[in-house]
């Protein structure tokens, strides 16, 4: 086995090397996919050491030649200053140029044109109006942007535009539309989207409410390792709604969310300790998962310890802050 690992890596290794010479000859003959897969391969570090620098060289000859995916990935370098000084404004500016240039895919065996824009880019530089980073915020541009490249099949720009649409920025709020662009996203598999429609079903908003539809697309978000629908679906289950109760069913969600350090499902696990349900009653473990919820954040969690702290004797509140600390310093993977 050991033979054939090294002979596959002499394989790959050589591989890699043949695409460098390959593209570095054709690159340095002004070719701007040999120059874009050059800067790939320095920012990868595939078939040459990671140089953030060099892929910044490359990826401006080819983006200079208005190659949109070398565009998009130059902006992406300024956006995370790597090789180039962090600068905003200056990845908005590649951001843009990608955006509104013409893209071409790859679609079964034939290239087709678009000149749509890069989709990509237009779901970064909506983001980019959206958080005001290069950009002064504007909720409309960020919208405009986003629907583009929602159109063009985006799920994150599909499930940011129902967020627009849910919280009525840059478009007067609709929840009709939100549900529209959540369910694009989460049919293509999208948890953030999934978990979103979810919430819609659960609270009624832009659909008929429907309890047993929000905990199918909790559940389908949850599996993905969503905390958010994570922690829903454990409610979902704590108060019988869409499913029968189930007091251990809602204790195993609560505890995945926890343990990403969601600090509501940590509150909520404190209780389901507190009260015996679904796990055996111990004042330790509710101190635990409540003071990894205030260290998150949770106001309600700080007044559940000191109301909790008068119940509990003093050497079990420094076994609970002994556990406490391990749990924490583990990433709530060590809280037992």
């Amino acid at each position: 086995m050991k033979y054939i690992v090294l002979i596959l890596l002499a394989l790959t290794s050589g591989a890699f090397a043949s695409e460098f010479d390959k593209s570095m000859e054709k690159a340095t003959q002004g070719e701007a996919w040999a120059q874009f897969n050059l800067g790939i391969m320095y920012a990868n570090g595939r078939g040459v050491p990671e140089n953030d620098a060099e892929a910044v060289k490359w990826f401006r000859k080819a983006a200079d030649q208005g190659y949109v995916k070398a565009q998009y990935h130059l902006g992406i370098m300024y956006a995370n200053g790597r090789g180039v000084p962090e600068n905003d404004a200056e990845a908005v500016k590649w951001y843009r140029k990608a955006a509104d240039g013409v893209s071409y895919r790859r679609l079964s065996s034939r290239i087709s044109r678009s000149s749509q824009g890069y989709v990509k880019a237009q779901y970064n530089l909506g983001f980019m109006y959206a958080n005001g980073r290069g950009v002064p915020e504007n909720d409309a541009e960020a919208v405009k942007w986003f629907r583009k490249a929602a159109d063009q099949g985006s799920v994150k720009a599909q499930s940011n535009l129902g967020v627009m649409y849910d919280l009525g920025e840059g478009v007067p709020e609709n929840d009709a539309e939100a549900v529209k662009w959540f369910r694009k996203a989460a049919e293509q598999g999208y948890a953030v989207a999934q978990s979103n429609l979810g919430h819609m079903y659960d609270n009624g908003r832009g659909v008929p409410e429907n309890d047993a539809e929000a905990v199918k697309w909790y559940r389908k978000a949850a599996d993905q390792g969503y905390a958010k629908a994570q922690y829903n679906l454990g409610l979902m289950y704590d108060n019988g709604r869409g499913v029968s109760k189930n007091d251990a069913e809602a204790v195993k969600w609560y505890k995945k969310a926890a343990e990403q350090g969601y600090a509501d499902a940590q509150s909520d696990l404190g209780f389901m300790y507190v009260y015996g349900d679904g796990v055996p009653e111990s004042h330790i473990k509710a101190y635990v998962w409540w003071s990894m919820a205030k260290a998150n954040g949770s106001e309600k969690a700080k007044g559940n310890i000191e109301i909790l702290k008068p119940m509990m004797k003093k050497e079990q509140i420094a076994k609970a802050q002994e556990i406490g600390s391990k749990c924490y310093e583990s990433s709530y993977k060590d809280c037992d």
